[in-house]
């Protein structure tokens, strides 16, 4: 089984992907909606979470780990391979930068994602690493999460916000934007509608997920069973984790603290 861990439903966007792309891997879900947004919180406590998150999810049998939150693959990564060396543990950075990478035509690439995310600089180092001629360009969107998270993905309230954020690096001409948090396929609609069909959006969840896809067989299984938790059932989450995945799901609420 897979094991799936988010600050909340924002993961479902790694969930939904893998799912498509490998059909016969039951998965185990877990959105961390108590403590949701990681990104406006300190790296010890994200380390903190990130553990206690990865403790349950083997406690229900995975024997894989995606680390479908942007913010925990920036800044617990080191730690979560420490504590669980014999455990396949994936993060979602390293396919979207390879993806930009390759995509990119000018160099110029953009980034959002939460506070903490961005201050890390992981992006940049990694993409800098790969060609030291791009041109990074970062900026943090910390208003995103909540407003997705009450479900507000199309009010005016998000696209004002949204045009905010995405202005100063449509002023510098960037030709490439990752979505730098799994919240963010959420509104991709309106994402792409502000910066134009001249930008190609990267994708981390759907770049994690061809990821993991290449590197696992494919099972023929059929009726297979995954399993949803959550540590606070908000009122908006079963209706949008049941829109975004096509599909009604059993969320049941799990405390890991």
């Amino acid at each position: 089984m897979i094991g799936i861990f988010d600050s909340g439903l924002g993961g479902l966007t790694v969930a939904r992907a893998i799912m498509r792309r490998l059909p016969g891997e039951p998965l185990v879900y877990f959105g961390d909606t108590a403590r949701t947004p990681y990104g406006n919180k300190s790296k010890q406590v994200i380390e903190g979470y990130t553990l206690q998150n990865i403790k349950f999810l083997l406690s229900r049998g995975v024997d894989r780990i995606v680390m479908a939150c942007n913010t925990a693959s920036a800044l617990a990564f080191p730690v979560a391979k420490k504590h669980f060396p014999l455990v396949p543990i994936f993060e979602v950075i390293t396919p979207a930068v390879d993806e930009a990478s390759r995509f990119t035509e000018s160099g110029r690439i953009g980034i959002i994602g939460t506070r903490a995310t961005v201050q890390s600089g992981v992006y940049e180092k990694r993409l800098t690493r790969r060609d030291a001629r791009l041109k990074i360009f970062s900026q943090a969107c910390p208003l995103f999460v909540p407003l997705i998270e009450e479900g507000w993905l199309r009010s005016t309230q998000m696209k004002s916000v949204a045009r905010e954020y995405l202005e100063p690096l449509l002023a510098r001409n960037i030709d490439t934007l990752i979505l730098g948090c799994t919240h963010y396929p959420l509104i991709k609609g309106l994402l792409q509608s502000i910066v134009g069909e001249g930008v190609r959006l990267v994708d981390a969840a759907d770049a994690m997920a061809q990821k993991l896809a290449d590197g696992t067989a494919l099972s023929e299984k059929s009726g297979v069973r995954h399993q949803w938790y959550a540590s606070d059932i908000t009122p908006y989450f079963h209706a949008i984790a049941s829109r975004w995945l096509g599909k009604k799901i059993n969320v049941k609420r799990q405390s890991v603290f």
